[in-house]
């Protein structure tokens, strides 16, 4: 089933994508939450006349996109957490803990576009920030033992 996606969805695609779903998912679950609509042909008509006249703004976007991402680029992370004797954290790091950290520096990153694999030790990461679909870029941290 051919769904066009009316805003993004993690894990499928970003708004005005057209998308191959299996039935279930579109009928019970984008649609009827407003995440999509049937593309049928005269919805894909509309779709790219829209395109067409977007398309100056989403250019401005991805630039946008660019610049944060230079700037970001050049931003590293250390962030404190309480360690065990033997060097494992308790708990994990995850992407609240790398925005809130982001939001110090000054940058606001929302944590659902960061992507990082489990921190469960002290040591250096990278973390994946996905500022646009053609925009992405990698922010090295570092995990460390908190101070006493």
């Amino acid at each position: 089933m051919e769904i066009i996606l009316k805003e993004d969805v993690i894990g499928l695609g970003y708004k005005n994508d057209i998308v191959n779903v299996k039935p279930g998912y579109g009928r019970n679950y984008l649609i009827p939450t407003g995440k999509g609509v049937i593309a049928s042909e005269s919805a894909k008509k509309v779709l790219a006349e829209d395109l067409k006249q977007k398309a100056h703004k989403l250019e401005k976007i991805k630039n946008d996109a660019l610049a944060l991402a230079a700037k970001l680029g050049e931003v590293s992370l250390t962030i404190p957490t309480k360690v065990s004797a033997t060097g494992v954290i308790y708990g994990s790091v995850n992407s609240l803990q790398i925005a809130e950290e982001l939001q110090k520096k000054g940058f606001s990153i929302d944590r659902k576009i960061i992507i990082v694999k489990d921190v469960k030790a002290v040591g250096s990461y990278v973390a994946t920030v996905k500022l646009h679909k053609e925009v992405s870029v990698e922010i090295p941290f570092e995990v460390v033992a908190e101070e006493a």
